[in-house]
């Protein structure tokens, strides 16, 4: 049964009505995703969807949204100093973690308050 999971096709996160412009700011210009096309009927629901070929993340409108503090993705950064740096430079709050040994990591909040994790790539 073990090897029934195969990967993970992707995460979703809510974010709130007409915010689109301001996923892509965050996701496509800072991370570097690329914003894909939404095929229909999930495009007239709103939200947005982001990839490298890599990392997939799908953001979803959600009316009584409320961001997600706790619960998160941990994304894997090639050069976390530099994403960090930029990510300071466009007014976003970078919080340094140093909890696990031997991990370097920080946190940011998305345009809408969800948590992100970064991890410096080994």
């Amino acid at each position: 049964m073990s090897d029934q999971l195969m990967g993970l096709d992707h995460v979703q996160l809510a974010m709130p009505a007409g915010d689109e412009d301001r996923a892509e700011a965050f996701y496509g210009g800072l991370l570097g995703l690329d914003r894909l096309p939404k095929p229909e009927p999930l495009a007239s629901r709103g939200g947005c969807w982001f990839s490298n070929g890599r990392v997939t993340l799908h953001l979803g409108v959600e009316q009584d949204f409320r961001p997600a503090r706790k619960a998160h993705p941990a994304l894997v950064v090639r050069d976390l100093g530099a994403l960090t740096d930029r990510l300071v430079a466009a007014g976003h709050e970078v919080r340094p973690d140093h909890e696990l040994a031997g991990v370097e990591r920080c946190f940011v909040d998305d345009p809408f308050g969800n948590r992100i994790e970064l991890i410096a790539a080994a």
